[in-house]
């Protein structure tokens, strides 16, 4: 089980009692507003995705490892970030990472605490050797993220992705083991 904290968060594992704030969050319209593609509609479609999740973390070869974040004093949930594996080569796991936070938590920088962590989980305890993420341009708080974990931009697609009735351009970011090594210790 993973168990992580920083200064005002813990990051950890899901538990079996955590499926209604799992789905409580994964079907907020606005939380998932830019990740409709995960967004969970029905309480059934839910619990499927649920426990598939924590049916994967006893697994040797483990390829979710998103996490449920709270606060350290109230333990009221933030969101969940964290990142999937889509690869394991010989020089380390390629991830795509990401993050779904509550509306309400945004801004305080709670985003970037929480991935930085998660970086620093990815490339110094889980052997990571990539990690891949990206935005729409126009979510500039989630882009702004990235830039703050010292991630570095590799594309910018123009009209990539079909998003509310519109096409919408992508933004690349990514970081290798060795360029965490070289932006981990600024923090």
């Amino acid at each position: 089980m993973i168990y992580l904290e920083t200064e005002r968060l813990i990051l950890r594992d899901y538990h079996e009692d955590d499926f209604n704030e799992y789905y409580r969050l994964k079907s907020d319209p606005r939380t998932m507003y830019y990740l409709q593609d995960i967004q969970l509609l029905t309480r059934e479609e839910a619990c499927e995705d649920f426990h598939r999740v924590l049916a994967d973390m006893s697994n040797c070869d483990r390829k979710y490892y998103f996490m449920h974040v709270a606060l350290k004093g109230s333990q009221e949930q933030v969101g969940s970030v964290g990142y999937t594996v889509i690869n394991d080569t010989p020089v380390g796991k390629i991830v795509g990472a990401g993050y779904f936070i509550y509306p309400k938590f945004w801004g305080k920088g709670y985003t970037t605490e929480a991935f930085r962590r998660v970086l620093e989980f990815a490339f110094s305890d889980n052997n990571v050797y990539r990690v891949s993420t990206g935005c729409l341009a126009e979510n500039i708080g989630s882009e702004r993220v990235m830039q703050k974990c010292g991630l570095i931009k590799e594309a910018e697609h123009i009209d990539y992705e079909w998003h509310d009735g519109k096409m919408k351009t992508r933004l690349e970011y990514r970081m290798l083991k060795r360029e965490w090594g070289q932006v981990s210790d600024k923090f």
